[in-house]
């Protein structure tokens, strides 16, 4: 058996290791917003490694809602305010401009980025900031951007600043499998493994800070949950329990995990308190309860048993009787792997329809109408995660019978794929807004 462990102080060497993801758009909207992203001007010497209006530009055209205007196309190159003739611009049917430029902060350790965004048809300064950062946080800066200017033209926090974790499985041999736990940027950029292993590896779940992960393990041979510190590769071993002990998720103050375990019988929902170590025990049933998630405010949980013959969702408050459960889906041959968006209301989830269809696809509930909205036309949808701006799913399915992550926007509007140059990837887990 063969276990490595990395953080931080490895990355030179997962760096080699990492699957190498890249956004590609599949879908985007039929009248994307018109943008012109200025190359930002450069003011000291060399050639910096990262192009922070490209970025910006990426960033904005992958999430479909955006139409870039190409850089041979445009009249001129301002850098700033005093610069910019709103005229040239109406005259490229542009909406919005950003300008912006890059200099040597005071004693020359550090930069500093200046970024201004106009609205071209009302001839307004929409937004204006310095940034200050090393050299290494060209691309953090240019996500800050990115999410200043879709927060201005859709009214909705970006997310661009966010993170992925996500499990790679790659054949090492005739026999052999290595697993991957790696961490990236959103649209894979920036991968650093965390965790490899010849044993299978599961359930990545991020902590509401984004400090530490959670995850199933099988390097004992047996399922183990762990919790570990990003940056710093330290872990703690949380569960050894008899049979089964998977599916770890933060609850949203961090101070607890909801897990599934089997040491007193049949798989049943408990929490664990991890400044305590109590483990208090959810559900009480002889069919199989998992997958479990929290609701916003924390009270209760959502999970998956197939205790009326096939696998549903329900829901249940913590401390609540084990006969107090409600029963969100009816209408769906399997439903499983739930998720409450931001407004509390609409469930994500994966559902089969009926018996005779196995096609399993991620779709949206909403639990006082029982209205369904399906996202996907993809055959083997699973593992979805929510975006922490509530905008988009990422999900795992199968492309050129490869496992490769996908993207929907919660309206279907929007998709994008982030094929593994190395090996099938599953199970995403996308983070919570990072500062």
């Amino acid at each position: 058996m063969r276990c490595i462990f990395a953080g931080i102080f490895l990355s030179l060497i997962a760096n080699s290791l990492q699957a190498e993801l890249s956004i590609q758009i599949t879908q985007g909207i039929d009248n994307p917003i018109p943008i012109a992203i200025v190359p930002f001007s450069w003011q000291g010497a060399g050639v910096l490694d990262e192009d922070i209006a490209q970025i910006v530009m990426n960033d904005l055209e992958q999430v479909g809602e955006f139409r870039a205007l190409s850089r041979s196309n445009m009249l001129s190159m301002p850098s700033e305010e005093q610069e910019v003739f709103y005229r040239d611009w109406r005259v490229l049917a542009q909406d919005y401009l950003l300008v912006g430029k890059i200099d040597r902060a005071p004693g020359g350790q550090l930069v500093t980025v200046q970024y201004e965004f106009f609205d071209i048809n009302r001839e307004t300064k929409l937004s204006g900031e310095i940034l200050t950062g090393s050299v290494t946080q060209l691309r953090d800066m240019a996500h800050t951007i990115s999410n200043v200017v879709f927060q201005h033209v859709t009214g909705i926090p970006g997310a661009f600043n966010s993170e992925i974790l996500y499990i790679v499985s790659e054949g090492a041999g005739p026999e052999n499998t290595l697993f991957r736990l790696e961490k990236a940027d959103y649209d894979g950029a920036r991968a650093q493994v965390l965790l490899e292993s010849g044993e299978p590896i599961m359930s990545p779940s991020w902590s509401p800070d984004a400090q530490s992960v959670a995850y199933v393990s099988f390097e004992t041979d047996l399922p183990r949950i762990y919790v570990q510190n990003i940056n710093t590769g330290e872990r703690r071993q949380i569960t050894n329990y008899p049979n089964i002990n998977s599916s770890p998720v933060w609850s949203p103050d961090g101070s607890k995990l909801a897990m599934v375990l089997s040491k007193d019988g049949s798989p049943d929902i408990y929490v664990h308190d991890l400044l305590t170590n109590e483990l208090m025990r959810i559900t009480d049933h002889p069919a199989i309860d998992t997958e479990p998630s929290w609701s916003r405010d924390g009270r209760s949980l959502v999970f998956m048993s197939d205790r009326t013959g096939q696998p549903q969702i329900y829901q249940m408050e913590l401390g609540a009787s084990s006969y107090d459960i409600e029963r969100l889906t009816y209408d769906c041959f399997q439903c499983a792997k739930a998720q409450f968006l931001p407004d509390g209301v609409n469930l994500v989830h994966v559902r089969r329809e009926t018996r005779q269809n196995p096609m399993y696809h991620i779709a949206i509930m909403n639990i006082e109408t029982l209205r369904t909205f399906i996202l996907t036309d993809t055959s083997l949808d699973e593992s979805p995660t929510l975006a922490p701006n509530g905008s988009m799913i990422m999900y795992a399915t199968k492309f050129n019978g490869r496992g490769v992550l996908d993207a929907v926007s919660i309206d279907g509007r929007v998709k994008f794929r982030l094929p593994s140059t190395q090996g099938d990837v599953r199970e995403p887990s996308w983070s919570p807004l990072l500062n």
